[in-house]
């Protein structure tokens, strides 16, 4: 092994939060297109044997603090209907350029998928069975909702159209906390959400909390995540908050970098008590949760990803694309206008993206496998990529000096130390190019 160098030891000794490395290339990577690509040119010989359907319904009742995603709050109906209508249209595009498929799983996000009413999710579900060419229910199906707007005549919807996993964003037990994240919620509320969720018979609930908001402690922390242990979620998310530009807690003078550390590590010690599994730094699993393997054989690695709504990510082996992205308001009130106006023709080409080559290829399997338990196969790599993971990424070597990986039973494995700190490890295996065009992004 090659000694570690100054660089990266300094980078590891910095701020775990970095960034979230759920996916990769990140969206603020992303640039047009020129010439835009059309989807059956972007389709054009890949694996259509497990694909992935996502639709993005970027509404809210309410926009968080927090909140970075692409979402608008309280529009109006006729945006709805007609961003509904440019959704069909993109479907009948993607069904025609990709021709016949099978899909291995479904989910639907936002924004808030609830914030639609019954009819209009009845309306989203008729579209995605139709790309599909299946009910929902005939795959692992996921959808988002808020306490806000998880009442039983939507969430009846969810369970009846096939939802099988419903994410409800909790974020915090503390009515106190969530209000200074301008978001209004009471416990009753979120307590009331997640009970009608049980009774309609959802196999997998999980519930979404975030550590760092203002004014919690790690006392506090700990008493939302032992209200959420009552409930027996199946999944829960601890996600670390994360303050972009252009939110509401972005425009704070607080140093958001403070006790998200602790809370951390107290909350994973308290769900191992609990007999939670951590599937990663934000993923932790019941003992009593649904096999994860459910369903048709579907691999983030390497199946597709077909992306329905503006806003939508979609990509192959080769080439990752979406709308345009923007946080502000205007700006994202703006492109929903724009994508809801498009033709049938329109909506059939990629027009905001990034081509990977081999080397971003190769980060991406590592990235999305690395970071996830129980690690990344060696051998695995090696058939995929006909080449040693070391000397393609020589920066992984340096670390298990530092204390945060270790290679055992033929896999690459973050040790604890490095599960906690996977938002610096996922951002410092970025390749220049995709550094240099997140770090150019002009954020809107």
């Amino acid at each position: 092994m090659t000694a570690v160098t100054d660089r990266a030891a300094d980078l590891l000794a910095g701020s775990p939060y970095r960034g979230y490395s759920y996916a990769y290339p990140h969206k603020t990577a992303y640039r047009p297109l020129v010439p835009p690509v059309s989807l059956a040119d972007a389709w054009r010989g890949e694996p259509t044997g497990g694909l992935f359907l996502y639709i993005h319904v970027p509404f809210c009742e309410v926009r968080c603090g927090f909140c970075n995603l692409f979402a608008q709050a309280r529009p109006r109906a006729e945006v709805v209907s007609d961003y509904l209508g440019a959704v069909a249209r993109q479907a009948d595009a993607v069904r025609a350029a990709i021709g016949p498929a099978t899909y291995a799983r479904f989910a639907v996000g936002g924004g808030t998928p609830t914030a639609l009413d019954p009819g209009q999710l009845h309306r989203l579900f008729d579209v995605a069975e139709r790309v599909m060419g299946r009910p929902v229910g005939a795959v692992p199906a996921s959808a988002e909702a808020s306490p806000g707007t998880a009442d039983w005549d939507r969430l009846a919807v969810l369970r009846e159209r096939g939802v099988t996993r419903l994410s409800i964003g909790v974020q915090s037990f503390t009515e106190a906390e969530v209000r200074a994240a301008g978001r209004p919620q009471h416990p009753a509320e979120v307590s009331g959400a997640v009970e009608r969720a049980r009774s309609l018979g959802f196999p997998t609930i999980n519930l979404d909390l975030i550590y760092g908001l203002p004014g919690q402690t790690v006392a506090s922390w700990l008493a939302t995540v032992r209200a959420a242990l009552r409930f027996q979620p199946e999944e829960l998310f601890l996600y670390p908050l994360y303050v972009r530009p252009l939110t509401g807690l972005g425009k704070s003078p607080r140093a958001w970098d403070d006790l998200r550390l602790s809370c951390y590590r107290a909350a994973r010690d308290l769900l191992a008590d609990a007999g939670y599994a951590p599937v990663s730094m934000r993923l932790f699993r019941a003992k009593h949760a649904p096999a994860d393997d459910a369903g048709p054989a579907y691999c983030v690695q390497d199946d597709g990803m077909v992306g329905l709504g503006c806003g939508a990510r979609s990509y192959t082996r080769g080439l990752h694309w979406s709308d345009g992205y923007a946080v502000g308001q205007k700006e994202v009130a703006a492109l929903i206008t724009e994508y809801a106006g498009r033709s049938t023709d329109a909506l059939g080409l990629a027009r905001h993206g990034f081509a990977l080559d081999g080397d971003e290829q190769r980060r991406r399997y590592v990235l999305l496998t690395l970071l996830q338990e129980p690690g990344l196969p060696l051998a695995d790599y090696e058939r995929r990529f006909g080449s040693d993971m070391f000397g393609d990424l020589p920066e992984l070597v340096e670390l298990a000096p530092l204390g945060l990986a270790e290679v055992a039973g033929g896999r690459l494995r973050l040790t604890p130390a490095g599960v906690e700190r996977s938002d610096a490890v996922g951002p410092w295996l970025y390749s220049p190019t995709v550094r240099r065009r997140m770090g150019d992004h002009e954020w809107r």
